[in-house]
């Protein structure tokens, strides 16, 4: 019997949580956290996240707004909006949207912004104390992921967890996250040879390798935990995750389904790592 794993649950509990600690912030400092969020261009998919997260931030009472450019804006004019946000008191944290439209140039912006402000959790000195274990920002889902897994009870001290993924936004930081709780950690990605017998090998999967249905039944221990980051469109153009949920379902012993597993939580740890920012900047 396999349990599904409701990110839609726990991702209310944690905004919650995140209301009644903005609720005290509030009570403490006369103001509430602040998140704003840069959107540059016209990027359908953008601006829907970006509605998502302003909603989400408005209902647990935080401050803020969205930085709406024309998708003619350049590098600079961005660098310079960051460098205000960075100086601003009221902003605890900044977003930048991505992807950048084509006049402008990522890597410069994110590398502006103030790293206890990063929300994102991408700036490389918030990457450098998430692997040396000092205190940070850690980016959204993987700590998504590793609250599920929590929730569910899941003892990671010296479960064998793999990683499938090796991008910097979600791959190689729940690797550092696993290994900070003391799991012993496996990344591989689409070059992996052998991935399924290292797959049979593990307690703990997360996939997010961004292939649709990769992972079978077959390839799955049924102690097994899956967490499924993917967000696919099978050849039917129908939602899909890198497990194959149909085929997963009923031979593991607890799954995300793709939607309502790891998405919700990126948004609720988003929110959670405002509040974070907030604390830490005022010292709390």
């Amino acid at each position: 019997m396999t349990r599904l794993i409701d990110g839609k649950a726990v991702a209310a509990k944690v905004r919650a949580e995140v209301a009644q600690g903005v609720a005290e912030y509030r009570a403490r400092h006369g103001r509430a956290p602040g998140l704003h969020v840069v959107l540059a261009g016209e990027d359908p998919a953008s601006a829907v996240y970006v509605r998502n997260k302003e909603r989400a931030a408005a209902e647990v009472g935080m401050a803020g707004r969205v930085h709406r450019l024309p998708s003619s804006v350049g590098t600079e004019a961005l660098l310079a909006l960051v460098r205000e946000l960075n100086q601003a008191p009221e902003v605890d944290g900044i977003l930048v949207q991505l992807p950048l439209p084509p006049s402008a140039h990522a890597e410069p912006v994110l590398l502006a912004i103030d790293p206890a402000k990063d929300v994102d959790g991408f700036h490389p000195v918030n990457v450098g104390a998430l692997w040396t274990g000092a205190p940070g920002l850690v980016p959204c889902t993987p700590r998504g992921c590793l609250r599920l897994l929590d929730e569910l009870g899941v003892e990671l001290a010296g479960a064998r967890a793999l990683v499938i993924g090796r991008s910097n936004i979600v791959g190689k930081p729940m690797a550092a996250l696993l290994l900070g709780r003391s799991a012993t950690v496996t990344v591989a990605h689409s070059r992996t040879r052998g991935l399924q017998e290292l797959c049979r090998e593990a307690d703990v999967v997360v996939a997010a390798v961004g292939r649709a249905k990769l992972v079978k039944a077959s390839w799955l221990r049924e102690e097994a935990v899956v967490i499924d980051v993917g967000m696919n469109r099978d050849e039917a153009g129908k939602l899909c995750g890198d497990v194959d949920f149909e085929d997963v379902h009923g031979h593991v012993a607890a799954l995300t389904p793709v939607p309502g597993g790891v998405g919700p939580m990126t948004i609720a740890m988003l929110l959670e790592n405002t509040l974070r920012a907030a604390r830490a900047r005022a010292g709390d």
